[in-house]
């Protein structure tokens, strides 16, 4: 019998993105403050910064966020037209990702004005 705290499970859409992004906010944070930042909220660019300090490939780290991001609720609503873009480095011709930003009907919005928190 479990006493009195009921624990439901969630489905995630994408568990191994999402078993990447926990490991490397844990590598980076530890456990409590990644736990807080998956259950309080972190924004887009906190993950961004974590993913790429991470012992990842730089294609993981951004493979992982991308096929996370259906396991996060987003802040603010984006509504249902929103497209994710990809911020390359200097160099021309660089497909080297330095940051991201949602594209929305409605303005553009940076990393660090996009909060994540995980489903639950």
């Amino acid at each position: 019998m479990m006493g009195s705290e009921a624990r439901f499970a969630v489905a995630l859409k994408n568990p191994d993105a999402v078993a990447a992004i926990v490991s490397a906010l844990r590598h980076v944070y530890g456990d409590e403050v990644a736990r807080l930042m998956l259950v309080e909220g972190m924004s887009l660019a906190d993950l961004i910064d974590a993913m790429f300090s991470a012992p990842l490939t730089h294609r993981e780290a951004v493979r992982d966020i991308t096929d996370g991001l259906d396991d996060f609720v987003i802040s603010p609503d984006l509504g249902p037209m929103w497209h994710l873009r990809y911020i390359y480095g200097d160099e021309p011709g660089s497909l080297h990702v330095v940051d991201m930003e949602i594209a929305t009907p409605n303005g553009t919005l940076a990393s660090r004005d996009v909060w994540l928190r995980l489903v639950s």
